[in-house]
This record gives structure tokens, sequence and C-alpha cells, in this order.
């Protein structure tokens, strides 16, 4: 019995399907493959690219794609009288995000940095301003290039964001990861590079105001090179903020 192929309309083109063999490994002779140990990856950053959202924030950083959406603030249903506003994250990842498919629902990573960028957001919201209201804002990770630059990314999409919804904040929070690889403190890691590393550190702060708001670490890191990860990552979050800025100023004009 023949297949009836007419009710199939296959895609106009197809590629080839990348196995790990594929991908082009770590080597000792160019190990960033291009990039200085105090070199970030080009960061591409558009708000207000979601017409339903009251703000929105597009960011790109090589492999790292997210979309941030905030909603809000709005009146809080069946909920107590508070003063303070409430600030929600939820974070999803695309089923094709990472090379392993993923299946569509949440899980233990979607909930560490869902928190991790709550932490680094929560203190530069007025929600003193905000009585019984609520802020939702919601991540999607396209695609992923490690959990650490998922946080990092996510924070500096996320304060965009809430810039371009019109909420008042204390000042724009920037992100920036770090981690230690033999006596080498790189910024920005891959996931390749971060699995080489010994422990990587993940800082957000309001350049602005000179304050951070939050430090996130992982793996294994002696206190000298936590606090050199922190200096370094403070330096280079001063400049993403110069990003951040332009980027909405631009946004603004237009």
């Amino acid at each position: 019995m023949a297949l009836d192929r007419r009710r199939i309309n296959g895609p106009e083109d197809s590629f080839p399907p990348v196995f790990d063999s594929d991908v082009p490994h770590w080597s000792p002779a160019d190990p960033r493959k291009g990039r200085s140990p105090s070199e970030i990856r080009p960061i591409f950053l558009q708000p207000g690219l979601i017409s339903q959202a009251n703000g929105s924030a597009y960011i790109e950083t090589a492999k790292t794609k997210i979309a941030c959406a905030v909603y809000g603030p709005r009146q809080s249903k069946n909920t107590a009288y508070s003063e303070m506003g409430r600030l929600n994250v939820e974070v999803k990842f695309t089923p094709f995000s990472c090379a392993r498919r993923r299946a569509p629902m949440r899980d233990a990573e979607d909930r560490s940095i869902a928190v991790a960028i709550h932490q680094a957001l929560v203190s530069s919201v007025r929600l003193d301003l905000l009585p019984k209201s609520t802020i939702d804002i919601f991540i999607t990770i396209i695609e992923s290039d490690g959990l650490d630059g998922c946080v990092a990314s996510g924070s500096v999409a996320a304060s965009t964001a809430l810039a371009d919804a019109g909420i008042e904040l204390f000042g724009l929070v920037t992100s920036c990861a770090a981690s230690v690889v033999g006596t080498e403190t790189w910024l920005d890691p891959t996931e390749e590079e971060a699995r080489l590393s010994n422990g990587t550190l993940v800082l957000a702060c309001m350049p602005a105001l000179k304050k951070i708001t939050s430090v996130w670490q992982t793996g294994e890191m002696k206190v000298a090179e936590a606090m050199g990860c922190m200096d370094a990552c403070q330096e280079k979050c001063t400049e993403i903020h110069s990003v951040v800025a332009q980027a909405l100023l631009e946004s603004a004009k237009t």
C-alpha cells in the first residue's frame, strides 16, 4: 500500500542534525576562541518588542537569546492587603533551547534561575509606591549557553523591560558572570567554559548607585578568587549599564 504524502507538507529546507562530536571543543592553543579573559560577548538589546506587554526587552549575547515581558502593576486579587507590592518572576525554557530537547514543563533549573533573577531585581523596584499591586515578569529562554549566562542576561533584560514599562526604579540593574579557570578569571563564560572552571560567580548591581543587589556563586572558589571575580564583574557592569541606557534612549526616541 502506497503512502499518501499529500497530507504531510514537509519543510522547504532541511538541515543535518548536529551531534556533540560536530561541535568544536576547547583547545589549549586558543582557550577562549578569540576572546581575552576580561572580554565579554557582544550584547544586542532591544526594548519594546512585545506590543501586548506593558514593557518588554530582547537580549542576545552570542548563543544566549532571551525575551522578557512585564505586565503590571495591577491589583492583586484574593490576597491580603499589603503596603508593599509584589514582584513575580517566571522563567521558561523553549524545548529547543538546549542541545538536548527539554520537556515543556517547569523543573528545578527554571525555579533556580527565577529565584536568582528575582533577588537581583527586587531591591531596585520601588515596591513601596505600589500597595496591593503585583508586577509579573515572564522570561522565555529561546537559546541557552549555560545557566550562569541565562541569569546574567535575564537580569539585564528584566531590568530593561521594567524601565520600558515605566515602573519607577531606584536604578537599572546590570549583571555579569565570571569563572575561575586555573589561575585566570574569565568573564562572561559560555557553557563549555563554565564546565572547565572550578567555580562561577554571577554579580548583579546598580552601577549608578554603586550598590550590589545579588551575588550568585556555584562551585568551589577561594575568598580571594571570589573577590577578584566580583571586582571584575562590577567593572563590566558599568559598561553594560551604558549599553542598557543607550538602548532605552533610542527606544524612547522611536
